[in-house]
């Protein structure tokens, strides 16, 4: 049996995270693949909503993920702000229903506390335990990627506890 790979999305209008991890041989987590989607800046915000969809797709065509993890939408002071991340999470979410995957949707509290141990680490915080935990020689090429990589992990150990445990 093929471990568990899991693509982590931190969705934006202006940047979309995405991140592959599985579990190495040794049970130890390793990210396969990290990168961040910019959609056209000049296009329609329905435009660049296809863009961040198709571009999913094709992350998820060429890395087979088992499931895909998405981070919540948190509350913003500025409803604006809300309103497009939660189109850019509807983008992430449809490319995922189109490949017939499971989703988790995970808070970003959840997601600092599997990276950290704590709901109110920094981002720089959980920055460097990305790169510790999957020991990687680079950080990702943006914060929107490794959030990605963070999601992912989270989603990764809760999907390695056994069901039973879980609820």
């Amino acid at each position: 049996m093929k471990p568990d790979r899991v693509l982590g999305i931190d969705p934006g209008l202006v940047a979309t995270g995405v991140g592959i991890v599985t579990f190495d041989e040794h049970e130890r987590p390793r990210a396969l693949y990290s990168g961040t989607i910019r959609p056209p800046r000049g296009e329609t915000i329905a435009k660049r909503l296809y863009h961040l969809q198709i571009r999913i797709g094709e992350v998820i065509s060429e890395f087979q993920p088992d499931c895909v993890a998405v981070e919540e939408a948190f509350y913003h002071k500025n409803v604006k702000s809300a309103l497009t991340l939660g189109q850019a999470r509807g983008a992430a979410l449809a490319a995922a229903a189109a490949a017939d995957l499971d989703v988790m949707e995970l808070s970003p509290k959840t997601v600092k506390q599997a990276a950290v141990g704590t709901g109110g680490a920094a981002k720089e915080q959980v920055a460097a335990m990305v790169v510790a935990l999957l020991q990687l020689d680079n950080p990702p090429d943006s914060a929107d990627a490794c959030d990605a990589l963070a999601v992912a992990l989270a989603a990764l150990h809760r999907r390695a506890i056994p069901a039973q445990i879980r609820s």
